[in-house]
């Protein structure tokens, strides 16, 4: 049986704290599921602006996309979630990576050790755990089960790990991978985790909605090609369509966007959230 459908936006600036509280409350009422916060040094404080966008909602999840393991003292860490799963009511998600490609200039920026893959993947590992700890120690927390714990990656070792213990995978492939590429991927997470495989809500970041790409986007790296996945044209009934395929035929149901794009998806969020 398929999954439902779930929406999030991923969004990490405002030019104040109006505007940041009014792009939670629009979200809300547009009908995504989660707003989620990526950790890097150019954007907001992701537990800062996670615990102002719970404030101002009510059903919206808060979540990290991702929270970079190498930044963190683990045990500290999981601390301030429960705190945050406290103050949300219980709206809390957690994504965990294991730093993405300019992650090791944050850890420089912030004092701490980057590491090896190999220990940078202990340590997200090593969250985890403490994580799940302290919900269930705590007296505050609502999801005292830990909350649904997001797992980035494509490579093998971090597709193990995901298979072991996250709640929801993210893909994270290249930006013009095709819809076949994804397959790989999808499949090896099968493999990994066997029976476990059902229990997993399989996700995939959107980086353009329409014909005309994100002005982040330099000019030079903006693909245009029909074939890459994170690219979802058409009118809302077929990207509608298109979403419903590929759930259908490799268990994507959790779709996330940039904010920049919230609006423009939000006919399609309408046609499929929670169906």
């Amino acid at each position: 049986m398929s999954r439902e459908f779930r929406f999030g936006i991923v969004a990490g600036l405002a030019p104040d704290a109006a505007a940041w509280t009014l792009t939670a409350r629009h979200a809300e009422d547009l009908g995504y599921s989660t707003l989620l916060v990526p950790d890097t040094l150019g954007t907001m404080p992701p537990l800062l602006a996670m615990t102002a966008a719970a404030t101002v909602t009510t059903t919206l999840r808060v979540g990290t996309f991702v929270l970079a393991a190498p930044y963190r003292n683990p045990r500290l860490l999981a601390h301030e979630l429960a705190g945050l799963d406290f103050l949300s009511g219980g709206r809390l998600e957690v994504g965990l990576g294991a730093g993405r490609p300019a992650a090791e200039e944050d850890a420089l920026a912030l004092g701490m050790p980057y590491g090896t893959a190999g220990e940078r993947l202990a340590l997200v590992r090593s969250v985890i755990g403490e994580v799940r700890e302290a919900f269930s120690a705590s007296k505050t927390t609502v999801q005292r089960q830990g909350p649904p714990i997001m797992i980035a990656g494509a490579g093998p070792r971090m597709l193990t790990l995901a298979a072991e213990e996250a709640d929801i995978v993210a893909l994270a492939v290249q930006a013009d991978t095709p819809e076949d590429g994804l397959r790989g991927p999808i499949g090896t997470l099968r493999d990994l985790a066997g029976a476990r495989f059902d229990d997993i809500e399989l996700s995939m970041n959107l980086l353009q909605i329409g014909d005309e790409p994100p002005p982040w986007v330099p000019e030079g790296l903006r693909s245009t090609s029909a074939q890459a996945a994170a690219i979802l044209r058409g009118s809302p009934r077929e990207m509608a369509d298109t979403l419903l395929r590929r759930r259908d035929e490799l268990g994507l149901s959790y779709i996330t966007v940039s904010g920049f794009f919230a609006d423009a998806l939000a006919p399609v969020v309408g046609l499929l959230a929670g169906r």
